[in-house]
């Protein structure tokens, strides 16, 4: 099991418990849903033209799988156990971050374009911390790189993570932070401001 998806702290992970039925998620819905809205803005971070990354947390990640059983119409325990244990490992344990990376390409020409020349983007990302910009490499989770990464093409999303030490944690918290995609072909890199670089704080320290 990677590093960055530890569950030795199974109380941030999500339960049956923590999903509404589709009757009440119906009720409560437009407020999570603005709230949630509100919650990205400070986690979503762009990274050259057209490169996204969303960090997550358990509130993301439960809006996920409250609209995924809203669409799809999954009532049954079952169905959304299946969920949780597709989705809870992306819920970052303290000493983790975890985002969801997309390639926000629009038109047919673009994709056959770009997502065969980045072939291996998701390998190419990381994080510069503190005045010696010391790059952590970003972490995939084995699952989801089974199914979304190919040889010839590469997928429009992709889930990636990384582990901090203490001494790196307190690097973050001075600042500053770097995320950079390395890529051959793609090679952009931008400064966090204080307001993501906060939220991830709170990942971190759990």
């Amino acid at each position: 099991m990677p590093a960055w998806l530890s569950q030795e702290d199974p109380m941030s992970k999500l339960t049956l418990d923590d999903i509404s039925d589709l009757r009440a998620y119906e009720r409560e819905r437009a407020e999570f849903r603005a709230r949630v809205i509100e919650l990205k803005a400070k986690r979503r971070v762009h990274v050259g033209p057209f490169v996204t990354f969303v960090f997550e947390n358990r509130d993301t990640i439960r809006f996920q799988i409250q609209e995924m059983a809203r669409v799809e119409k999954i009532i049954s325990d079952t169905g959304i156990e299946g969920e949780l244990r597709a989705y809870n490992p992306l819920i970052p344990d303290p000493g983790h971050l975890s985002a969801t990376m997309f390639i926000e390409l629009t038109t047919e020409a673009e994709l056959r374009e770009w997502l065969p020349k980045l072939v291996g983007v998701e390998r190419s990302v990381e994080l510069r911390i503190g005045p010696d910009a010391e790059a952590i490499p970003c972490l995939l989770d084995p699952a989801h790189e089974a199914q979304l990464t190919r040889d010839e093409i590469t997928a429009s999303v992709h889930y990636v993570g990384w582990e901090l030490d203490p001494s790196q944690i307190e690097a973050f918290t001075a600042g500053p932070v770097v995320l950079a995609v390395t890529h051959p072909e793609y090679h952009h890199e931008l400064e966090l401001s204080e307001v993501t670089r906060a939220e991830l704080l709170a990942d971190l320290r759990g």
